[in-house]
């Protein structure tokens, strides 16, 4: 009976949803894919510009995660006003949220500018001149990006929270086009190395940010920017934004450092497992393809739900989703399970290599299949309504306890090598699982007041 009757009232029909969906599954496939072949094609420039453009990706990841993070909050916030049917809120929103990034973005590239090279010294200690070099070129351009990002994260989020996808999608395909055609004519045909590769790279994000951009400001748009006045920072309209993209910003900063710190132990372990560490690394984010599409379609339809008062719903959309999450992981982690010796080969590592990355493979897609969505898809139905402190408490206190202090402990005491690093990744996964678990079950993650 209630099945029956939340379809009768649903506010998203089975088709919304799957136009939603697969334009988010293909756009993370073009952006997994169009990665592997930029890292590829930059190769080809030499170990010194790879090792440069891989430590400032590094940093750029965070900037960027940081930036999501805000995006996201100002869509949980514009999706409530949204299910609530307040345009003209809605509309406000989001021209804070485009003020909110634009000034975050243009702060952080003049801070970029003005300590480039300390700032990298900082990060990542000693390295070699050559390498130092090609890593302040590639950061000062990613610095100019840094606002074009800004621009392009507010209106994908604001179309996403509308239940747009499609915008999205098509900006992060050309946007790859630009930068792999960019590639080949600067890097292949000019000779111009990792300036060739940053200015490619940036022609994308530009691309992307004016598109997507214009495409908000369309008369036909609900949340188009009416007046510049309507981007003066207004505390009203901020602080909801706020109130969640901090805690999540925060969450995902100390998640990346953590990551670092975990890398650093892995270095010491040798080359084979640096290597086998890192296909395993690019074999696992594709097997995550499903989980990370869901955690983008959660925020527009659970905060719509909860904007218009319909907590059954957002129960209900939310066990849909999640489940469709864990079926998706559990198809690509099966495929991964069984093609990772095949997969392993074309990377040509070392038997020793080969046989460790098999490893924590055929590890990581058991563990994933029944924890990952529990422990990254589950907190951004909590956060879409509002519990975003929950979750960065719960995540940053796990990520340190568990797979930091765990890893160290399981490689330098029990000698268990790049094992024991994944392990303590699984029992963080866990212990997330639990407590995001019991937090969905109580129901208070519905009881915030976003707006």
């Amino acid at each position: 009976m209630m099945k029956q009757e939340l379809r009768k009232k649903s506010l998203y029909s089975r088709q919304q949803l799957m136009q939603l969906i697969w334009p988010l599954l293909l756009e993370q496939i073009l952006s997994m894919t169009m990665g592997l072949a930029d890292t590829y094609m930059v190769s080809s420039v030499g170990e010194a510009a790879v090792s440069s453009v891989s430590l400032v990706d590094t940093l750029n990841i965070l900037v960027f995660q940081i930036l999501s993070a805000l995006a996201s909050g100002g869509a949980v916030v514009v999706s409530q006003y949204i299910g609530r049917h307040n345009k003209k809120y809605a509309a406000k929103s989001a021209a804070q949220l485009y003020s909110v990034l634009l000034l975050s973005t243009v702060a952080v590239m003049i801070l970029s500018f003005l300590g480039s090279r300390s700032i990298l010294r900082m990060l990542f200690g000693r390295i070699d001149e050559d390498v130092m070099s090609y890593a302040q070129i590639y950061f000062l351009i990613s610095a100019v990006s840094y606002p074009f990002m800004g621009a392009y994260n507010a209106g994908a989020a604001l179309f996403r929270a509308q239940g747009d996808s499609k915008i999205s999608m098509k900006a992060s395909l050309v946007m790859n086009v630009i930068n792999i055609s960019g590639n080949a004519l600067l890097i292949y045909q000019l000779n111009m190395g990792v300036l060739g590769a940053a200015l490619a790279t940036l022609a994308g994000r530009v691309f992307a940010a004016v598109w997507v951009t214009l495409r908000h400001q369309k008369a036909d748009n609900p949340l188009r920017i009416e007046k510049m006045r309507d981007l003066r920072p207004e505390r009203e309209h901020v602080r909801p934004i706020l109130r969640i993209g901090v805690p999540t910003g925060l969450e995902n900063g100390m998640f990346q450092i953590g990551k670092l710190c975990v890398s650093s132990l892995t270095s010491t372990l040798g080359t084979s497992a640096i290597a086998a560490n890192a296909v395993a690394n690019t074999v696992s984010a594709m097997a995550n393809i499903p989980g990370n599409t869901m955690n983008l379609a959660i925020i527009p339809v659970i905060g719509q739900c909860l904007g218009a008062g319909e907590k059954e719903q957002a129960k209900w959309y939310a066990r849909l989703l999640l489940g469709i999450a864990v079926l998706g992981l559990a198809v690509t982690n099966i495929t991964a399970y069984i093609s990772i010796p095949y997969v392993a080969g074309a990377f040509h590592l070392t038997k020793a290599a080969k046989s460790m990355c098999v490893t924590v493979i055929h590890w990581f897609d058991l563990f994933s299949i029944f924890f990952w969505a529990m422990s990254f898809t589950l907190p951004h139905i909590l956060r879409s309504g509002g519990d975003a402190k929950y979750t960065m408490t719960v995540s940053i206190l796990s990520m340190w306890i568990f797979r930091v202090v765990l890893s160290y402990y399981f490689v330098l005491k029990m000698d268990m090598g790049l094992t024991g690093v994944w392990f303590g990744m699984f029992i963080d996964w866990i212990c997330r699982s639990v407590f995001f678990g019991i937090r969905f079950l109580s129901g208070k993650w519905m009881e915030h007041h976003v707006i």
